[in-house]
């Protein structure tokens, strides 16, 4: 089962894998954090954190080979949750090509649906407690606008092969995980 999650920042994407990786013991991946831990360690980590804390998508060739690498690993084969990847067409028409060379495809697209408004207040309040550099109001503005820019544009590829399922990310945790489990229910996941 290879499920996609896509959502704003702030709409629960890592929220609902976590809980999602316990319920089907799929690996949680999320580029994010894979970035965020490289951060400051190395030329590279200083590379990434140039990106991240403008708020700006790492660019391909930084986000790629991780992924890669990861899903050629025995863990990722049985299937993974893939929280903020892919976040342009070129990476879903990647992943896509990587993934029916190991006999693949993706199964379903989770579209985490969230008011502006209210992914805003979210990701202030994740700033005061998480402290992430990148949640600031001027880089969560910045986020808003890549994201509808490079990723909404995912949707419509998904769309075209019927992956996608629209879920109101606007409700309680425990509402969207239910939600996303019904959906993946029907499509027989």
């Amino acid at each position: 089962m290879q499920i996609v999650f896509i959502g704003p920042p702030g709409s629960g994407k890592g929220t609902q894998c976590e809980q999602l990786s316990l319920r089907y013991g799929l690996p949680h991946l999320s580029t994010g954090e894979l970035l965020r831990r490289t951060k400051g360690k190395s030329p590279l980590g200083d590379l990434v954190a140039s990106y991240i804390d403008r708020g700006c998508l790492a660019p391909d060739f930084l986000v790629l080979p991780l992924v890669m690498r990861l899903l050629d690993q025995d863990d990722f084969r049985a299937g993974c949750l893939f929280d903020g990847f892919p976040r342009t067409v070129f990476q879903a028409e990647f992943l896509s090509h990587h993934l029916q060379e190991m006999g693949q495809g993706v199964t379903a697209v989770v579209y985490l649906k969230v008011d502006e408004a209210d992914l805003v207040d979210r990701l202030r309040k994740r700033a005061m407690l998480e402290g992430r550099a990148d949640d600031h109001r001027q880089g969560i503005l910045q986020r808003l606008e890549i994201y509808r820019q490079r990723t909404e544009p995912v949707l419509d590829f998904y769309r075209a092969a019927g992956l996608v399922e629209v879920i109101d990310g606007a409700k309680s945790p425990n509402d969207v995980h239910a939600q996303i489990v019904d959906c993946l229910a029907s499509r027989g996941s």
